[in-house]
């Protein structure tokens, strides 16, 4: 069993080719050179299979808000970048993305991030959100089987970036509540006087 990356914890420097659609080029990519921004990274099982097609999908067609926001979307799979490349050419739902496609053809990354699933060789399907210093705030992994609820993971990004940005008066804390949604009001907690009142 991977040990599997701590909440708060630095992320892993990720230092790898990738397929840039939107400059139809093969770049490096790391992850310290988006020190200052949130990553969003999507990990997924494979180039050339459905499901990761409308992940892939999904996010492009959300891919300014994010930017918008300050946070840019990589996706990552066990693929080559000339996969990466392949795939982006020929499949309909690729073809239109505009989110950096990255290769982990040894699989450290995935190793790395705890998404391996050493008996399929390929990336397990979940999300991982690393805030402006590089440190991990979100992290899930789930069945191969089940496409990513990318609304969620952008209401999980700006509840984040909510409460690292609001900064909370002296004895209070800032806090999302389930089922939270944009335009709502977060807890604004007195750690004092509200015990029992939630």
């Amino acid at each position: 069993m991977q040990n599997l990356l701590t909440i708060g914890e630095k992320a892993p420097e990720i230092r790898t080719k990738a397929w840039f659609p939107k400059d139809g080029r093969i770049k490096e990519f790391t992850l310290s050179g988006q020190k200052g921004k949130w990553v969003i990274v999507t990990f997924y099982p494979g180039d050339f299979t459905f499901v990761c097609a409308t992940d892939i999908e999904a996010f492009t067609a959300v891919h300014e808000d994010f930017e918008k926001n300050g946070a840019e979307i990589i996706a990552i799979s066990t693929d080559s970048v000339y996969s990466h490349k392949a795939w982006s050419d020929s499949s309909p739902r690729v073809k239109q993305s505009t989110i950096p496609l990255l290769e982990d053809f040894n699989k450290r990354i995935s190793r790395e991030y705890g998404f391996m699933n050493e008996e399929s060789g390929a990336a397990r399907r979940g999300t991982v959100i690393i805030d402006p210093d590089g440190v991990l705030q979100y992290f899930s992994i789930h069945n191969d089987a089940l496409g990513k609820d990318v609304d969620h993971i952008f209401t999980a990004f700006m509840g984040l970036k909510y409460v690292r940005d609001t900064r909370a008066a002296e004895g209070h804390i800032c806090a999302i509540p389930a089922n939270w949604k944009l335009g709502k009001r977060a807890l604004d907690i007195d750690i004092v006087n509200d015990i029992g009142k939630l």
